[in-house]
């Protein structure tokens, strides 16, 4: 029943952001938008974001150095467009589950571990955004005291930045004092219901798990620059979509909106992000003033072309391990189920 709930909860946050990006532009223009794109220019754009998904494939090789460090970089871009895959197509981002388990079939690493590993690649992701959105808005195009619909944009950076800070905090003392932190938490999750419990107690070990990339200076080096790196060519292939669709800003706006999006994207909402997706990008691209129909064609299209290459390559290689789409949307399942 809770489960039901999720998804419809999502379904409808989608359908509500959806009706919000749409409502303002008229079919004709949208079409008309579609029909004067650049194809070519498209075209680049998505293919810069799927070759990020190697790099990203890469930097996932340097976090799981410390559990397991001769994984392939076959099987992690497999993992990696297996999970995509799911969270496209299955509610409540079973991807994010589905990813370690297709890894821990393929290489010798658990699932706790290669759980771990993406937990604290979430937090280099949350830094890099933070720094995209930072340098963008330092940039001398920023506009003065912009704001998302009718809250200031410098409401929502502070509620993002305390968040980080919440979770840079936590890492902090995973290194300094992990055995105690981990009782302690383990201690206070007994007042909280079992599942939930259970879950959060999990989530922290497989974090105390993956920051040990972070021990070590080489490791905790390569895996930033790595994260600035993805990040950066993400917001190329935002920029280069722009041109496609005849928006002229400079890649100062790129990496704004890029923020924007990943910030979007992360709100509860239906399979393979939609909505949320369309929202970042038209919200972001409102503060500086470029709305319309344009940049709704955009969102649609651009998150279209970045939707289907991903998805068919992860259905191939799930195909490949011997993985149905019944098999991908238990597991996340199976692994809430408290133990008996």
């Amino acid at each position: 029943m809770l489960k039901d709930w999720r998804v419809l909860f999502g379904f409808g946050v989608t359908g509500v952001l959806l009706w919000w990006v749409l409502k303002d532009v008229q079919a004709a223009e949208l079409w008309t938008a579609f029909r004067e794109a650049n194809l070519w220019l498209l075209g680049l754009a998505v293919a810069i974001g799927f070759i990020n998904y190697l790099f990203r494939a890469i930097r996932w090789g340097v976090l799981l150095h410390p559990i397991c460090p001769e994984t392939s970089l076959y099987s992690r871009f497999a993992a990696m467009t297996i999970g995509f895959m799911a969270t496209n197509l299955i509610p409540l981002r079973v991807g994010e589950f589905v990813r370690p388990y297709a890894l821990s079939r393929m290489e010798p690493v658990s699932m706790s571990g290669a759980l771990g590993s993406l937990v604290v690649e979430r937090f280099l992701d949350s830094l890099a955004i933070a720094a995209l959105i930072f340098v963008a808005m330092a940039a001398p195009g920023f506009p003065q005291d912009p704001v998302v619909g009718d809250i200031s944009l410098a409401v929502l950076i502070r509620w993002f930045m305390v968040g980080l800070g919440g979770l840079l905090l936590v890492m902090v003392l995973l290194l300094i004092f992990p055995k105690p932190l981990v009782a302690a938490v383990g201690a206070l999750a007994r007042f909280l219901p079992e599942k939930l419990g259970k879950l959060v107690v999990e989530v922290l070990g497989a974090f105390r798990e993956g920051v040990k990339a972070l021990q070590s200076p080489i490791l905790l080096f390569k895996a930033v620059a790595w994260s600035l790196w993805i990040w950066v060519i993400q917001s190329l292939s935002f920029w280069v979509a722009f041109l496609a669709f005849g928006i002229h800003v400079g890649f100062d706006v790129a990496l704004f909106v890029n923020g924007t999006v990943a910030l979007a994207v992360a709100a509860p909402a239906g399979p393979g992000f939609v909505g949320t997706f369309q929202f970042g990008i038209t919200g972001g691209l409102a503060v500086y003033g470029a709305s319309g129909a344009a940049a709704v064609a955009l969102s649609l299209a651009f998150h279209l072309g970045g939707f289907i290459p991903v998805t068919l390559v992860g259905l191939y290689f799930a195909g490949q391990l011997g993985l149905s789409l019944g098999d991908v949307g238990s597991r996340r399942s199976k692994l809430e189920e408290p133990d008996q």
